[in-house]
């Protein structure tokens, strides 16, 4: 199964980097960085596919917000104080917070629907999401293309040593529950 699921990353990997980038990314930006160390994609590509991965998919996030205004309002209830922090945040940074919207967890996808919603010009939109999409896609893949070795070395000692490699994920994944809810609940 792993052989199959490889073959087919090798031999469909762009694909699936673009795709990958378009919804969110960061794994599959990885993904990519390990692909690249191995040879079995090369580094420019790989970044020029994510990048416009990554400025597709926050194009259409910005264009759901500029003509579907009132579904949005509507049906995104729940993501009220998200919309609302970012434009707060657009008010009080401009352009920036669109150049960095996606290295901030949780407001990835709402920063775009949110600056779609308002009269921000769609053009400098485009322009500054297509700069920060392809700085996005070279800081994930170029350090893991770099430190690919030790990457790797650290997913064979899992491998070889999964009976430690999973309580410790687990107790890990845990964690990082229970930081979120109680800085979640603090906020509140």
């Amino acid at each position: 199964m792993e052989e199959l699921l490889v073959g087919l990353i090798k031999e469909y990997g762009y694909v699936i980097l673009f795709v990958w980038s378009m919804l969110e990314g960061e794994a599959g930006l990885v993904m990519a960085g390990l692909l690249c160390h191995t040879d079995d994609m090369t580094v420019y590509m790989a970044i020029l596919v994510a990048g416009f991965g990554g400025f597709v998919g926050d194009q259409i996030y910005f264009y759901i917000g500029r003509y579907n205004k009132g579904y949005i309002q509507r049906k995104m209830t729940s993501q009220r104080r998200k919309f609302a922090l970012a434009h707060t945040l657009l008010k009080k940074y401009g352009w920036p917070i669109i150049f960095i919207q996606r290295f901030l967890y949780g407001l990835r996808t709402v920063i775009p629907i949110s600056i779609g919603l308002t009269r921000y010009s769609a053009k400098k939109y485009a322009f500054i999401n297509l700069m920060s999409a392809f700085v996005w896609a070279s800081l994930t893949i170029i350090p893991v293309y770099i430190f690919g070795e030790e990457i790797l070395g650290v997913f064979e000692w899992a491998k070889e040593h999964f009976y430690i490699a999973i309580p410790f994920a687990l107790a890990m994944l845990m964690f990082l529950i229970w930081f979120f809810h109680h800085n979640t609940k603090k906020r509140r």
